[in-house]
C-alpha cells in the first residue's frame, strides 16, 4: 500500500514534455536521412563522410595581406605603425611625423578632426609574421635607418589644432618703378607726409623712381610686406637686432618691431607650433624623448612659446654680456628678404625686436630654458628620477630609443686653466720643499771617478 502511494506521488511530480520536443526523435531521423548522400551505382557507400578542407594559396594570401597593410601616406608596407584617433587610420610613424611637421592638423587619410597618434602595437605582430613569410617585402636597411631618425617606436604624438591662415601682405609687384609708401601722398590718412615723396608710376611716370637706382632717399623696405616705408614716419619701427625697418601699417601685428617683452615669436603661437617645428627637435639634437617630455609639461602647465621667449629674454638681460653673444654668432643676419640697415653700435642696448628675430632667440635658448625649468622640480617623479647624462649634447646615445635626460652646458669656469701664483706666498708654496733630497747620480758615473 505504501509502495503504491509513493509511485502515485512520483507520477504527479513529473512534468509533461514540452510541445517543442514532441516528435524530436522522429524528425531527427528524417534529417539524418536527408543528409545521407546518394549512393553511386557500383560503389560501396562510405560509412563516414569527411568534408574536404579548402586549398589556400599562400602567395595570394601574403599579397592580399600586404596590400591591406599599406601606409596611407607612402603606399608601402607600414613600418613602425601608428594609429590616429578617433578615425583609427594607421600609418608609418615616420610618415606621420613628416605630416605633422609639414603643417598637418588632421588625419592624413580622411582629413577628419584628430588629436592624438598612438603606437599600433596590435598590428606589429602581424607585420612581423608577414615579413617572416615574405622577407622580400621588408624595407632596406637605409630606409629603416632614415625612418628611425624621424620616429622611434613606442612614443605617442599630437596633432596640433588647425589655425587660421595669415593675411597676405601687400607685396610690391612693380619691377620697373618704385611704388610710393603710404606717407608719400600729401593727403594721406596717417597725418604725416614724406619730406621727399615718391611719385606714383601710375599717375606720374616721368617723375617715378626707377627700381634700378636703388632705394629712394629717406625710404627702406618693410621687413614683412616688403613695401617702401618712410624711415622717419611715426609708424615706422626698426628692429635693433637685424636692423630692418617695418612700416607698421600694412599687416597689423606683423609689420612692426615691438618692444622685447611684448613681441610674439614668428610661427610660435602655441604648443602645436612647437610640435610642427623641426627646429625644436634640432635644438635637442634629435632627442625626441626629451622633446616629448617637454611638450607634455608645456601642455599640462599651459605654458605658451611666448612665455618661454619672455623668460629667455629676461635671463639674457641678466647676463653680463646680454645679447652680444647672439649678435657675435650672426644669429640675426639674413632673416628677411630685404636689405638691413647699419648697426651704429654693437654694444648699444636692444629695445625693439621683430617677430623673426624673436623666434631665433626662442630657438637658441629653448634647450637651456628647459634645463632650468626641470631644476624647479615641477615634473613627475619618474621623470625627475632619471639622471642627467654627463656628456650632454655630445653623447652619441641622444638619438637612441633609450634616451636619457640632457645635462646643462659646461660652465666657462670648468675650461679655465689654473692661474699662476700672484704673490710671494703663492710663489713660495709653488717651490718644492727644501728637505727633499736631490736624486743621486747613476752608479756608472760613480765608478768612472774611482
Amino acid at each position: 500500500m505504501a509502495h503504491d502511494s509513493l509511485h502515485h506521488q512520483q507520477t504527479l511530480l513529473k512534468r509533461p514534455a514540452s510541445p517543442s520536443f514532441e516528435g524530436m526523435e522522429e524528425s531527427s531521423r528524417k534529417r539524418q536521412k536527408e543528409h545521407v548522400p546518394d549512393e553511386v551505382p557500383g560503389q560501396e557507400p562510405s560509412a563516414n563522410v569527411v568534408d574536404q578542407e579548402p586549398v589556400i594559396d599562400g602567395g595570394a594570401l601574403v599579397n592580399g595581406l600586404a596590400e591591406e597593410l599599406q601606409c596611407g601616406c607612402c603606399a608601402a608596407l607600414v613600418y613602425r605603425p601608428v594609429i590616429v584617433s578617433p578615425c583609427q587610420h594607421f600609418f608609418c610613424g615616420s610618415c606621420c611625423v613628416q605630416w605633422i611637421r609639414n603643417g598637418g592638423t588632421n588625419c592624413p587619410s580622411c582629413r577628419g578632426v584628430s588629436n592624438i597618434v598612438t603606437p599600433f602595437r596590435a598590428l606589429q605582430p602581424i607585420l612581423d609574421t608577414l615579413l617572416l613569410a615574405a622577407p622580400h617585402m621588408s624595407r632596406t636597411e637605409r630606409e629603416r635607418a632614415q625612418a628611425d631618425e624621424l620616429y622611434k617606436g613606442g612614443s605617442s604624438m599630437r596633432l596640433p589644432s588647425p589655425r587660421s591662415a595669415s593675411p597676405e601682405p601687400n607685396i610690391n609687384q612693380s619691377t620697373e618703378y618704385a611704388r610710393p609708401c603710404p606717407h608719400c601722398s600729401p593727403d594721406n590718412a596717417f597725418g604725416w607726409s614724406c619730406p621727399i615723396p615718391v611719385s606714383d608710376p601710375n599717375t606720374d611716370v616721368e617723375h617715378a623712381w626707377p627700381v634700378e637706382d636703388g632705394l629712394p632717399p629717406g625710404h627702406q623696405h618693410c621687413g614683412n610686406c616688403e613695401n617702401l616705408t618712410a624711415v622717419q614716419a611715426p609708424s615706422t619701427t626698426k628692429c635693433d637686432f637685424c636692423q630692418v625697418y617695418f612700416c607698421g601699417i600694412e599687416v597689423q601685428g606683423r609689420c612692426v618691431a615691438a618692444p622685447l617683452s611684448t613681441q610674439s615669436p614668428h610661427g610660435m603661437s602655441d604648443v602645436g607650433d612647437l610640435i610642427q617645428s623641426a627646429d625644436v627637435y634640432d635644438c635637442f639634437d634629435g632627442n625626441t624623448v626629451e622633446v616629448e617630455i617637454m611638450l607634455d609639461y608645456l601642455t599640462a602647465q599651459g605654458i605658451t612659446p611666448r612665455h618661454i621667449y619672455r623668460e629667455i629674454v629676461t635671463h639674457l638681460q641678466s647676463q653680463p654680456g646680454g645679447f652680444r653673444p647672439l649678435i657675435d654668432l650672426e644669429l640675426f643676419v639674413d632673416n628677411h628678404n630685404v636689405s638691413p640697415g647699419v648697426d651704429p653700435d654693437p654694444n648699444a642696448p636692444r629695445n625693439r625686436i621683430c617677430r623673426l628675430c624673436a623666434s631665433e632667440i626662442l630657438l637658441w635658448g629653448l634647450r637651456d630654458w628647459w634645463v632650468r625649468e626641470r631644476q624647479k622640480g615641477f615634473l613627475e617623479e619618474d621623470v625627475m628620477a632619471r639622471k642627467d647624462c654627463a656628456e650632454g649634447q655630445a653623447c652619441p646615445r641622444q638619438k637612441d630609443l633609450d634616451n636619457h635626460m640632457i645635462a646643462p652646458r659646461p660652465t666657462d669656469a670648468a675650461n679655465v686653466s689654473e692661474a699662476p701664483p700672484t704673490n710671494e706666498t703663492d710663489e713660495a708654496s709653488a717651490q718644492p720643499p727644501a728637505n727633499i733630497l736631490t736624486p743621486l747620480p747613476p752608479i756608472s758615473g760613480l765608478l768612472q771617478h774611482l
